[in-house]
């Protein structure tokens, strides 16, 4: 089945474009869009789409504010960010919004595309690459107090549970940990669905950027 996806953006061009360019691809249907933060809350309560497109600068609403709040909706739907702005800080704050992916608006189609249907999968769209650029980024700016808050979290799992966590914030996939750890990946999934419920985090990268500020990784 094609995946439901809800554009959010403030340009009424860039909603018409992304309409254009995604909406012809088999795997996407998009079932509705909004022009703030505000309006994308409402719109996806009542259509409960499976992905968000979402900006980050709009008026009423901001994205990261947006994304934060849908997040926390009933059977929420994952967030991708999709804007002009790459900074390391704009991505550690959607990440940490519980975002599942971090898109520049001049990515291709397909790569937007691709990127919507692993989402969809549950899958976070940074690569181990760019998932351990961010993690030098955010070393430099672990305070006393987000590290002992870090420690105490994960304080809450077992001792296996850490090393996946720990193997998490290297980057590693699904079948890597695996490997690594001497386990099978249905194991793996299962020690990682145990740790985001523990911690109440959204996604792996939020797995990895705690592990990071714990000093786990």
């Amino acid at each position: 089945m094609a995946v439901r996806v809800v554009l959010v953006d403030d340009d009424p061009l860039v909603r018409a474009g992304l309409k254009s360019m995604l909406g012809g691809a088999g795997e996407l249907e998009i079932i509705g869009d909004a022009a703030d933060g505000q309006a994308a809350i409402a719109t996806v309560t009542e259509l409960r789409p499976d992905v968000v497109l979402m900006d980050i600068t709009m008026p009423v609403m901001d994205g990261l504010t947006a994304t934060e709040a849908v997040r926390r909706l009933p059977d929420a739907p994952e967030v991708v960010i999709l804007t002009t702005f790459g900074s390391e800080q704009h991505l550690l704050q959607a990440l940490r919004a519980g975002a599942a992916g971090f898109l520049l608006k001049d990515s291709a189609p397909r790569e937007i595309v691709d990127a919507v249907v692993r989402v969809a999968d549950g899958e976070p769209i940074l690569s181990g690459g760019v998932t351990r650029h961010l993690m030098d980024f955010v070393a430099g700016d672990a305070g006393g107090t987000r590290r002992e808050q870090a420690v105490e979290a994960l304080a809450k799992l077992t001792d296996r549970e850490r090393d996946v966590a720990a193997a998490v914030a290297e980057g590693k996939s699904n079948a890597e940990i695996a490997d690594a750890l001497d386990l099978g990946v249905a194991t793996v999934k299962t020690h990682l669905t145990r740790i985001l419920t523990k911690l109440d985090l959204n996604n792996r990268v939020q797995i990895a950027l705690l592990a990071h500020d714990a000093g786990l990784a």
